[in-house]
């Protein structure tokens, strides 16, 4: 039951520092390789749960299904060109960031 209770507080706690970051702002934090790109469609709280949890089997399953990955310099620039916006999470020692949804 505790650890129910501490993966609530886990995702709590994730989800209340989800911020909202200009891609331009990032930029050191790519270069220097800790910057995780997570696909849409994804839950991005979810994925920096499990991170945080150190689920290697699930990490490892949506890095080989391509869902989540280190960016790659062709997305840093498209981002770049574009002033993109991305929805962040910090899960030391990475920042895992998702595009916005197209409004």
């Amino acid at each position: 039951m505790n650890d129910v209770h501490d993966a609530d507080a886990l995702r709590a706690r994730l989800n209340g520092e989800t911020a909202r970051f200009a891609w331009k702002e990032l930029q050191r934090f790519f270069a220097a390789g800790a910057v995780i790109a997570v696909a849409e469609g994804m839950d991005l709280v979810d994925v920096a749960v499990q991170i945080a949890s150190d689920n290697k089997a699930a990490v490892a399953q949506w890095m080989q299904a391509g869902q989540i990955g280190r960016v790659n310099d062709e997305q840093a620039r498209v981002w770049l060109e574009a002033d993109a916006a991305l929805w962040t999470v910090v899960v030391k020692p990475w920042i895992l960031v998702q595009a916005l949804p197209a409004e």
